[in-house]
């Protein structure tokens, strides 16, 4: 029987059980168990649930003498252990003499549990914006071409075959023997990085390179349905990633269904706000606007005229203005020039027209206030007399 963190030496073929007796809680949702076998030679570890299948193992049968050929023999590997699991047993057989090894079972926090756990937020939260997003696309296009490059090749095969040919027989054991091939890469990724980085990054950047021009030349996905079948397929993905993700069922059907729930009531929350909004706006009594008086209104003209006459005699001292056109286009050029050197924007016989219609009232506060705007403008003249100068000339 092991024991947890208690690290077993051994050098003969040996049978081995585990016992779980400590009841899963809810902060071991990222937790694993594992019993790791690490040897000097390679081995070759058979999993199983009871005493009772580690006997039947000792028994010859046909089942067992061809599995036993299919077995990977490592000199490092575990076996990982269920929460809920309450007893697991392993036999470990020694295929070469003077082999030692050592057998330890840890519990501990798995970093992969919880990656796993966050990939399938992502995917299940953001599969909208990432179905429709370019760099998305490109990014999983060249994954699954780097990953899955065989089982490319065998699919682009599989379409110039003949329907009803044997070759098929061949097909299907191809794709059996690129699933194991990729699950035996990923198993021994480390050492084949350590001792051929090389081929490994010769074989990276070629196949993304051919991915990504496979993916360039179809774009990415235009139509509507099309975006909402792998909006929903990668909602479904995540769903089954946070499941995965988390050692507990109960709290990951838990946090599924708060996810659901979540994702559900987003838009039914957001239409709830928009009518509360509504009547709150409605319920709300409307204070007429106020009306201006009639000294006001005439003051409110009087300034609003001041400041866009200033305005235009800054935009025709200013180089944006064309002055030779704007001179061709207007009938008195000396009244215009005479405007926007400072003068008054109205004629004479302009003024007693509005006096006669008007009165004298507005009048003097016209002049009153173009007094005051035309002692601002010599102040200025005064600070800055080159631009003055210049501005002249150029009127």
């Amino acid at each position: 029987m092991l024991q947890e963190s208690k690290v077993y030496y051994m050098n003969t073929s040996q049978q081995s059980c585990y016992k779980n007796v400590l009841i899963p809680k809810w902060h071991d949702i990222w937790t694993q168990i594992q019993i790791r076998v690490n040897s000097s030679k390679l081995v070759r570890v058979t999993q199983v649930e009871n005493e009772e299948k580690l006997k039947e193992l000792e028994q010859f049968s046909i089942w067992n003498f061809f599995s036993s050929f299919l077995k990977e023999k490592l000199n490092d590997t575990y076996v990982n252990v269920g929460l809920y699991s309450t007893k697991t047993c392993l036999k470990v057989e020694i295929l070469e003499e003077d082999t030692k090894y050592s057998v330890i079972v840890t519990r501990r926090f798995d970093p992969k549990l919880f990656l796993i756990f966050l990939l399938g937020l992502i995917l299940f939260f953001c599969g909208d914006l990432l179905s429709r997003s370019q760099i998305f696309y490109y990014s999983t296009g060249m994954s699954v071409g780097i990953v899955a490059s065989l089982l490319i090749i065998i699919f682009m095969l599989s379409k110039f075959m003949p329907k009803k040919s044997p070759i098929y027989i061949i097909l299907v054991g191809g794709w059996s023997f690129s699933l194991y091939l990729i699950q035996l890469v990923f198993k021994n990724l480390q050492e084949i990085w350590r001792c051929y980085w090389q081929y490994l990054l010769s074989y990276v950047l070629a196949v993304g390179f051919m991915s990504f021009a496979v993916c360039y030349k179809y774009g990415p996905l235009e139509n509507e349905r099309s975006i909402n079948l792998l909006t929903w397929t990668l909602q479904l993905m995540g769903l089954c990633f946070m499941y995965s993700g988390i050692q507990i069922p109960h709290i990951a059907l838990a946090i599924i269904i708060i996810a659901l729930c979540t994702k559900s009531l987003e838009y039914p929350i957001h239409w709830l706000y928009i009518t509360y909004r509504k009547m709150c706006n409605a319920t709300e009594k409307t204070v007429p606007p106020r009306l201006l008086t009639e000294e006001e209104y005439r003051i409110q003209g009087e300034v609003e005229t001041r400041k866009a006459l200033e305005k235009l005699r800054e935009y025709c001292n200013s180089p944006d203005c064309s002055a030779w056109k704007t001179v061709s286009r207007i009938q008195s050029p000396k009244r215009f020039a005479d405007f926007v050197e400072g003068s008054f924007h109205l004629t004479p016989n302009e003024v007693s027209v509005h006096e006669q219609e008007y009165g004298l009232e507005s009048i003097i506060a016209q002049d009153e206030l173009y007094e005051e705007t035309f002692s601002e403008e010599e102040d200025s003249d005064s600070r800055y007399p080159p631009i003055t100068q210049q501005n002249s000339l150029l009127t």
